[in-house]
């Protein structure tokens, strides 16, 4: 059965996108060792998005905590969106806006790190995590859509990608197993922890 052109349009558009991806693999790749480090330290991870983008924020906390590979111990990770008495409560006393700043304020600590993701790059509540996760000493990162946008303006690092929104969030699928992928290499090649006994 022939494809309809909208099918090769979709994979086209995808292909152009992941080109992109491919091309900031770099700082993917930077983002799993420094998770490694400040995650092995104590640290921890706060993600969040809104719909297509907090499933794939809750994806990326569920493989740290969980695993994504290698068998290992798990690490402190939380996806914001996923604590729905607190996104509720938060929502209602003081508006959508600020859902994910105020849990951002509550939690982050300096060496943590905030990655938002975003196809649009221009989500109010995004921005304002942003903000919060800077103020408190975290280190921002950010998954967007095409740039420049006003969220990978505010991030310390974001990996922008072209196209429209259904390639973009597919992507960041990718994006987010590359990071876990070097996540769990950068554990596998440090040093192994003595033991003070």
């Amino acid at each position: 059965m022939a494809l309809p052109d909208q099918v090769h349009d979709h994979l086209d558009a995808l292909d152009a996108t992941l080109r992109s991806l491919r091309e900031q693999a770099g700082t993917l790749t930077g983002w799993g060792a420094t998770l490694a480090e400040r995650l092995t330290d104590g640290g921890r991870l706060l993600a969040a998005g809104n719909g297509g983008s907090a499933a794939e924020a809750q994806h990326l906390t569920a493989e740290l905590v969980g695993r994504f590979m290698d068998d290992r111990r798990p690490f402190s990770a939380l996806a914001l969106h996923a604590d729905t008495s607190s996104l509720t409560a938060i929502g209602n006393d003081y508006g959508y806006d600020d859902v994910f700043a105020r849990q951002v304020t509550a939690h982050a600590r300096p060496r943590d790190v905030l990655v938002l993701l975003s196809t649009s790059g221009r989500s109010r509540n995004l921005l304002r995590a942003a903000r919060a996760g800077v103020r408190a000493g975290a280190s921002v990162w950010a998954l967007t859509g095409p740039a420049p946008n006003p969220l990978a303006a505010q991030c310390e690092e974001a990996v922008c990608l072209p196209g429209n929104t259904a390639n973009v969030q597919e992507a960041h699928l990718v994006a987010v197993h590359v990071v876990c992928r070097a996540f769990e290499a950068a554990l596998a090649a440090a040093p192994p922890v003595r033991s003070s006994a």
